[in-house]
């Protein structure tokens, strides 16, 4: 689920602050259907665990939800005033985001892992989550998120951006290395 926000600043994320998509995109997209249960995760909250298995490089999930402009995503933010870096906004391109809040569905759930098994693909402004490799049923898909921020990434910018996905390459954070 794709967090935002500031360092120490509850105000709204910057549209450089949610996960980004790779370039790539091929062929229509498959529903998520019964393939796909949402159900606690270990890594945080909600998670998204296959119920068959998935192949690599098959198309899982649109995340899906309202598409706005980035000045409402900012009027509209914090989703939940109490957990203010949550929010359900995905990033499409410089002007749009997708708010998956009421109206997505449940590829808002997916969580972030530094040793993704899916990633994100945009597709003419339309978000499709895709399989790095088979996806075992009962395992939990994942992407990184690779949140981009402008500032510095302080101890204190990290540990409010902390990730806990437990992997052996787990760089303990949902930012985006710096390059």
């Amino acid at each position: 689920m794709p967090h935002a926000s500031a360092a120490t600043d509850p105000s709204p994320p910057s549209p450089k602050a949610l996960p980004k998509t790779s370039p790539k995109a091929s062929a229509a997209p498959k529903s998520g259907g019964r393939r796909l249960q949402v159900r606690l995760s270990g890594i945080h909250g909600k998670g998204v665990f296959a119920v068959a298995l998935i192949a690599r490089g098959e198309r899982v999930i649109e995340y899906t939800g309202e598409v706005i402009t980035w000045t409402e995503a900012l009027r509209r933010h914090p989703h939940d005033p109490s957990n203010p870096d949550h929010t359900f906004y995905f990033h499409v391109d410089d002007k749009h985001v997708i708010d998956g809040k009421h109206t997505g569905n449940s590829a808002k759930w997916i969580n972030h892992a530094c040793a993704a098994n899916c990633e994100a693909e945009e597709i003419d402004g339309r978000i499709f989550v895709k399989a790095l490799r088979a996806i075992k049923p009962g395992e939990e898909l994942n992407y990184d998120y690779g949140l981009v921020l402008d500032g510095r990434h302080t101890p204190k910018v990290k540990k409010q951006f902390e990730c806990r996905c437990g992997s052996k390459r787990c760089r303990g954070t949902m930012l985006a290395p710096k390059r």
